[in-house]
């Protein structure tokens, strides 16, 4: 799913993400904190974006990186951050990761993608068939009781298409992304061949007292994303 927040928008996404609260300080610290040692690893980057991962996966020595992205102007400006460093496209994940080799990926990442993709275990399948046995995933979203509060339906178990209005670059950008539950989520990452290892709600990082006490405050109270990883059974 495309948004302007990622087209239109995306240098100004890049420059705001790089220490801001949600992203620098809340969802970063908190999926790497479920890395293991990427040196010498195939990875893969899912929803790269402008390459703020791209560049942890780097100085972590991963030895090839092949970032995706839906918006061309996200890749345009991981191949100008990067050049020949990584390998780069623009695919919707929606459709899976059909340019993806079987069995080639010892480790995927995907930060704050799925909640902009309608069907799950069309991605999870994919998942499953492109990591090594023995390999995993580590991802990201939204976590399904800070998103019940756009609930139109008031159904927690049903799936929604929510619009929202989010003033990350510094204007406010109407965003459109799927509502779902914990439940939706588990089932879409089990019934396709993978194994939950860790689940963590995350925690906002002590800088965000300097920046806003009432964020910290109110962060580090309610959850915001959910961090899951999942391993390649066999």
């Amino acid at each position: 799913m495309k948004s302007l927040m990622y087209s239109e928008h995306a240098e100004k996404y890049d420059s705001a993400v790089q220490d801001n609260i949600y992203n620098a300080c809340l969802e970063r610290p908190s999926l790497q904190a479920m890395l293991n040692d990427l040196a010498g690893l195939n990875v893969l980057d899912l929803g790269c974006g402008s390459g703020v991962y791209t560049q942890l996966l780097i100085e972590q020595g991963a030895a090839e990186i092949t970032c995706i992205d839906v918006s061309e102007k996200m890749i345009q400006i991981v191949d100008s951050k990067f050049g020949s460093r990584v390998s780069s496209y623009s695919q919707d994940l929606s459709i899976g990761l059909p340019q993806e080799e079987p069995n080639s990926k010892d480790v995927i990442i995907c930060p704050l993608v799925i909640h902009y993709i309608e069907d799950l275990c069309v991605l999870f399948q994919a998942v499953n068939r492109v990591l090594k046995a023995g390999g995993y995933m580590v991802f990201s979203t939204h976590h399904p009781l800070a998103d019940f509060e756009c609930s139109r339906s008031g159904n927690y178990f049903e799936r929604e298409l929510i619009t929202d209005v989010w003033d990350t670059v510094g204007e406010p950008v109407e965003v459109v992304f799927y509502r779902r539950s914990l439940t939706e989520i588990m089932d879409a990452v089990t019934k396709n061949g993978l194994a939950v290892t860790q689940l963590s709600e995350g925690k906002v990082a002590d800088k965000v007292k300097e920046i806003s006490m009432e964020r910290y405050n109110y962060l580090s109270k309610n959850p915001n994303f959910i961090f899951i990883k999942c391993q390649k059974l066999c």
